[in-house]
């Protein structure tokens, strides 16, 4: 998992700015009412899914307001969020990297016309489902600011399935549906974890010249953009790649 850290570090830097200009919130919001539908219920308590969003949104500093009124109108017969589903796109961006998209749409034809522009614009070339997401794991990830053998320690204790270190902070994978179990008996003992979510980690990382990188970079940045689009995973290896968050 070389250079997941760095990943992950830019996503945090990415992360704040998007909250400034609201665009994190929507993006919970939206998520958090699709879940709702999905499960059939906006009861946290009966939805797994949904309330592991709403721990998510609530890490990412999404105001509990805006959680709590969305919730009402949802529980109320409110139809947000009953237009949307979720897709995912996989493929390959420059240099072979694979990639995967995963995007919360209420129009599929307009969602995969705009990836695939991006896609054919950056060199990268759309695959089938399945094509790419082989070579990925679904994993729970908790990032925690310093690196102490006390985190350590504590991470297993409450179940850790791996752990990687590094000079910045811990980097903690769990399997999925434990992560916010996980991050609440870290805090309980103390611990404050700064990121907590799902992710897709690759099982094996590709490395490219910081040229090459940084064409996956502008790609992977360009499907970010698109409102459809809610997060982007790649195997690109950036532990020896200069860039900027």
């Amino acid at each position: 998992m070389a250079g997941h850290s760095k990943w992950a570090q830019i996503k945090r830097k990415k992360a704040a700015n998007d909250l400034k200009k609201g665009k994190i919130v929507s993006k919970y919001l939206r998520l958090i009412a699709a879940a709702a539908r999905a499960g059939g219920s906006a009861d946290p308590a009966a939805n797994v899914n949904l309330r592991n969003l709403i721990e998510a949104a609530k890490n990412a500093d999404v105001p509990n307001d805006n959680i709590e009124r969305l919730l009402k109108r949802l529980a109320g017969g409110d139809d947000e969020g009953s237009h949307y589903e979720e897709v995912v796109y996989e493929g390959y961006a420059p240099g072979g990297v694979a990639i995967i998209v995963n995007a919360l749409s209420d129009n599929r034809n307009r969602t995969a016309s705009e990836v695939r522009h991006i896609f054919t614009k950056h060199g990268g070339s759309l695959g089938a489902t399945g094509s790419v997401s082989w070579q990925f794991d679904r994993r729970g990830y908790i990032w925690i600011e310093p690196n102490t053998e006390a985190a350590q320690e504590a991470a297993i204790e409450a179940g850790a399935l791996d752990l990687q270190e590094s000079e910045e902070g811990l980097e903690v994978y769990t399997d999925p549906q434990e992560v916010y179990a996980v991050a609440n008996a870290l805090r309980a003992k103390g611990f404050k974890p700064e990121d907590t979510e799902i992710t897709m980690v690759p099982q094996n990382t590709l490395s490219l010249s910081q040229e090459e990188a940084e064409k996956v970079l502008r790609m992977v940045e360009a499907l970010e953009e698109l409102d459809d689009v809610q997060n982007v995973y790649t195997n690109l290896n950036l532990e020896n790649i200069s860039v900027e968050a």
